[in-house]
């Protein structure tokens, strides 16, 4: 059950404009260290409250969770320094938490102390609750995380932990705790390319015809490029191809593609040095995945 914070304040002109500023910038919780896109959480809860004058909570309390149709998601940086918490409440509240682990380090099970506002913590650990229009300046505080296991790209499993922020060094202070559990990460993109060491040298227009298969383990667009590189009678003729293909699970897909060469002199029958990419973007993690191979490849006339 919600309770409101009493007598709201509209604004408070420093802080907001640090907050605005803050986000315009990107130093909302994600610059400490490669991000993940943030997941939605499948279960969770979050809870603070706040001295009276303290500016975050305006001695209020507040409380979130999925089973009471709030929205939350989570962020984990790749270094797994940082966890990030967004949180929108069915009511229209916002609210934003970071915690940080020194630079340098993972974020582990252990209590922090002596944070300041992430993402300006640099060698201390950093902590930030702000939201509903709401956000300190500078703060102080700190963090005790009880369980935390991430999963691939920074995926966050689970995360429980409690904090205690104090905005613009005051003695006044908000507490709370965020509980997460997600599902078992799924796992990373597998990818798969294969060049077929068989290709023709088109003598119509003079380029190089080559093909291959990709394979995947989740349904994905695959990008395949290259470079074909011939040398004949000590001339480098040289050129790029690239095409894309649908893949799914299962049997490998074909793909063909033809390299145009890059100056006045035609691919020809002979060998060829073929660089093959193969590119595609995991659907779980948002990231792109990528397997190369470098073959020598037999043209024959076509």
């Amino acid at each position: 059950m919600r309770r409101q914070a009493p007598g709201r304040v509209v604004a408070r002109a420093t802080a907001v404009l640090a907050l605005a500023l803050a986000m315009a910038t990107g130093t909302t919780g994600l610059v400490a260290g490669p991000a993940a896109h943030a997941q939605p959480v499948t279960e969770g809860t979050f809870a603070f409250s706040g001295d009276e004058g303290d500016w975050i909570s305006n001695g209020g309390s507040y409380a979130y969770g999925t089973a009471s149709q709030d929205r939350m998601s989570v962020t984990g940086s790749t270094d797994n320094r940082v966890v990030s918490v967004a949180v929108d409440g069915v009511n229209g509240d916002w609210w934003h938490l970071d915690l940080s682990a020194p630079e340098g380090r993972r974020l582990t099970a252990g209590t922090y102390t002596d944070a300041t506002r992430h993402p300006f913590n640099e060698a201390g650990p950093g902590l930030s609750l702000s939201g509903n229009g709401r956000g300190c300046n500078t703060l102080t505080g700190s963090f005790t995380i009880a369980a935390l296991e991430f999963g691939p790209q920074g995926y966050v499993k689970t995360l429980d932990a409690t904090f205690e922020q104090h905005c613009e060094g005051g003695a006044t202070a908000a507490r709370g705790e965020i509980h997460v559990t997600n599902p078992a990460p799924p796992a990373e993109l597998g990818l798969g390319l294969a060049v077929a060491l068989d290709g023709t040298a088109n003598t119509l227009n003079g380029k190089a015809v080559l093909h291959g298969t990709v394979s995947c383990d989740k349904p994905v667009r695959v990008d395949v490029a290259g470079e074909v590189t011939q040398v004949k009678r000590q001339r480098l003729i040289r050129g790029s191809y690239a095409t894309s293909v649908a893949c799914a699970p299962g049997a490998p897909v074909a793909w063909t593609a033809a390299a145009v060469p890059s100056g006045d002199v035609p691919f020809q029958r002979g060998d060829v040095e073929v660089e093959a990419r193969a590119t595609a973007t995991d659907p779980d993690y948002d990231r792109p995945v990528t397997v190369s191979e470098t073959v020598a490849v037999h043209l024959t006339r076509g």
